[in-house]
């Protein structure tokens, strides 16, 4: 990036990455390559996986094509033996380690019920405990550089209900990684830079695709923005400790002005990312009143939401459920309260008030003025559901292809 005319180099230093085989951590690694770091890439994935990209192999050619030195090596960050050999192996090789990047993260956005034990200690371990543990066993090798740093991938601590309502698993996982920023940032003040770094939009990576689907990655931006961000706060003396750093933010401050270059899709809006409350506020603000007009010759029940499954029926076609293959129930709360149904599946489709004749692949939860927004195109299924206005149980990936038919459907108002 020849307009970063940022002062900090890294060559000669050594960073030691979990789930750095790919996402955001894989380009955290090949920032620092360019520079002729060294980086040991402290991942679970040594061969193939059918669903996600690359290999901690895969990723230490491409750190070396780059100018850097790679140390691959295979570790589930929840194992004390495995992360301990990875450090040391580490130190042997490269002498010491300087920067400390915690990383590796599970998610699973259910609510309490749907969140079997097994995912939460999956989520528990990986997050909090494997931030925990590898923090803990490489900061006698981070107080002996010259400028360490640890740098967690977590969210500012944002106590606001909204954000634990419908994944408190996840959001206690998470949260659990900032307060490792907290304590330690104290903790180790004047010795060690402690601090976190979040985006304040989604991040493209294989895992937000197979969490949104395909769709989702137009309202997104790349990885560089991270891991753009991240080099700037290595820059940063150890005195620069306990911050909660947003990547738009840091790189403000360092004269970065055009963000469309971060963008996957520039002039797509953007989806902001969990645990900050512009999201919240983004959604609550999303345009005026909508009014759905009614169909004419409607003999369905009155009311917005009646109103608005009358012009869904008029646009299911065999196309749209060819495209969508899904079952959607909605379980909306509030002043039109009930249970509605739309067959994107079965035939050529169908929809109306009531259980869905077969069983649902999707169930959202929702206030009916909300859901009525949504129709309306004043506010998309994935915004929704980031700011905690919509629950949604099964394939997260149908709630994405949902957005097309509400296109379809508003340029028939």
């Amino acid at each position: 990036w020849n307009y970063l005319d940022w002062m900090t180099k890294l060559a000669g230093q050594t960073l030691f990455i979990t789930g750095a085989s790919r996402g955001i951590g894989k380009a955290i690694a090949l920032k620092a390559a360019k520079d002729g770091a060294n980086v040991v890439i402290a991942a679970k994935t040594a061969q193939v996986h059918p669903k996600l990209p690359g290999t901690i192999y895969t990723a230490a050619e491409e750190i070396e094509a780059l100018g850097g030195k790679a140390l691959p090596c295979i570790v589930d960050v929840r194992d004390e033996k495995q992360i301990g050999e990875a450090v040391e192996r580490a130190v042997q090789k490269f002498g010491g380690i300087d920067i400390l990047v915690n990383n590796a993260s599970a998610i699973n956005l259910t609510g309490t019920l749907e969140t079997s034990m097994k995912k939460v200690d999956l989520m528990l371990g990986v997050n909090l405990r494997g931030t925990y543990l590898t923090s803990k066993l490489c900061i006698p090798h981070l107080l002996k550089s010259k400028n360490p740093h640890i740098l967690n991938l977590s969210p500012p601590l944002n106590l606001n209900p909204i954000w634990f309502k419908n994944h408190t698993a996840y959001t206690m996982a998470k949260y659990g990684m900032s307060m490792c920023v907290l304590g330690m940032a104290e903790e180790f003040r004047g010795s060690i830079a402690v601090n976190a770094l979040w985006p304040k939009t989604a991040i493209h990576t294989a895992a937000m695709d197979m969490i949104g689907g395909a769709e989702v990655g137009k309202q997104c931006r790349n990885v560089d923005i991270m891991s753009d961000a991240a080099y700037a706060i290595f820059g940063k003396p150890p005195s620069y400790t306990g911050n909660f750093v947003i990547d738009e933010e840091i790189l403000k401050t360092e004269g970065i002005k055009d963000f469309d270059i971060y963008a996957v899709a520039p002039g797509n809006a953007l989806l902001p990312d969990f645990f900050l409350d512009e999201a919240e506020a983004l959604v609550q603000n999303m345009g005026d009143p909508v009014v759905i007009p009614v169909v004419k010759g409607s003999t369905a029940a009155s009311g917005p939401i009646a109103e608005t499954f009358n012009i869904i029926k008029g646009v299911l076609n065999p196309d749209i459920v060819k495209s969508t293959g899904g079952v959607y129930k909605f379980d909306l709360s509030g002043e039109h309260a009930g249970v509605w149904f739309i067959d994107m599946k079965n035939g050529g489709g169908s929809a109306g008030s009531g259980e869905p004749p077969v069983k649902a692949d999707v169930i959202m939860t929702m206030d009916s003025a909300d859901f009525t927004k949504m129709f309306a195109g004043k506010l998309k299924p994935t915004m929704a559901f980031m700011s905690g206005k919509l629950m949604i149980k099964g394939d997260m990936s149908l709630a994405i292809k949902m957005e097309k038919m509400m296109s379809m459907m508003k340029s028939k108002l």
